[in-house]
């Protein structure tokens, strides 16, 4: 049996948006609880870390490819059940916003901000101050993508229920 263009879009978007769920929820569920116990600059040390080796073609890929993917699968699910459009049509709507939009506009200053800090030339009180700045917004925005990428993985889903 031969797999449609179509089928590969669907699978190719529904498994990237799945694991991007699954990486916001594991950093939301364990990464950063477990590096909100560290001090100051083993918390901030801990974030530039993680923020420069994230930066690689296989996140890149997997986190940003369903941006486009979505929407393409949207297009070629026009004539398919009312139900399956729809919720690929709001989990494309949703990435986009949750994921794209959030992860460009608000992480990323965030993630660049706290880059360029040499950690190891800040005062006590220096360090808890950019902690305040960086760590509860960085946070906020983050659940807001566990959300969104959630919410589009389930959509997904059952668009792939609703598809005939």
């Amino acid at each position: 049996m031969e797999v449609s263009f179509k089928t590969w879009i669907l699978l190719i978007s529904t498994l990237c948006t799945g694991l991007t769920a699954g990486l916001c929820f594991t950093w939301s569920n364990a990464i950063t609880p477990g590096i909100g116990r560290l001090d100051d600059l083993r918390f901030l040390q801990s974030f530039q870390a993680m923020n420069r080796a994230i930066i690689n073609p296989s996140f890149l890929i997997v986190f940003f490819s369903p941006v486009v993917l979505l929407f393409i699968n949207v297009f070629l699910h026009k004539g398919t059940s009312k139900a399956a459009f729809w919720s690929f049509l709001v989990a494309a709507i949703v990435f986009f916003i949750g994921i794209g939009l959030i992860t460009i506009f608000k992480n990323v200053p965030l993630n660049e901000m706290l880059d360029k800090v040499s950690l190891e030339m800040l005062s006590t009180i220096e360090l808890k101050d950019l902690r305040e700045t960086f760590e509860k917004p960085w946070n906020r925005w983050h659940i807001q993508r566990t959300i969104a990428s959630f919410t589009a993985f389930a959509l997904l889903v059952v668009g792939i229920i609703y598809t005939k």
